[in-house]
């Protein structure tokens, strides 16, 4: 059973960067990061394949988000620029099995706790 742990989210202005990290218990296939926000549904962010060739982003993230990891320390990262008030919500990370990037919410098998992330305005 992996288990995932995330950190780095906190409090930040319009504009500002926050760093996600999110630690695996063991190795893992993809991985994703997904968001939910107050009164919301949990959506998409971002995922990456197993070797990291191949990343996908939400259309409201595109070109201000980067996701990346590192193989040999079994940890995911979420660099997040030019943050907006609407990027405000739980982040959480998420693992497959699977070598194959997706991003449906029903493909992965692991889920961390979440970390909060806000930004004021």
């Amino acid at each position: 059973q992996v288990q995932l742990v995330e950190s780095g989210g906190g409090l930040v202005q319009t504009g500002g960067s926050l760093r996600l990290f999110c630690v695996s218990s063991g190795r893992t296939g993809s991985m994703g990061w997904f968001r939910q926000a107050p009164g919301k549904e949990r959506e998409f962010v971002a995922t990456i394949n197993w070797s990291g060739g191949n990343t996908y982003y939400a259309d409201p993230v595109k070109g201000r988000f980067t996701i990346s990891r590192d193989n040999v320390k079994n940890i995911v990262y979420l660099q997040m620029n030019s943050l907006k008030p609407e990027d405000t919500a739980v982040y959480y990370c998420a693992a497959r099995d699977s070598i194959v990037a997706l991003t449906t919410q029903e493909a992965y098998n692991y889920w961390g706790q979440g970390t909060q992330v806000t930004v004021s305005s």
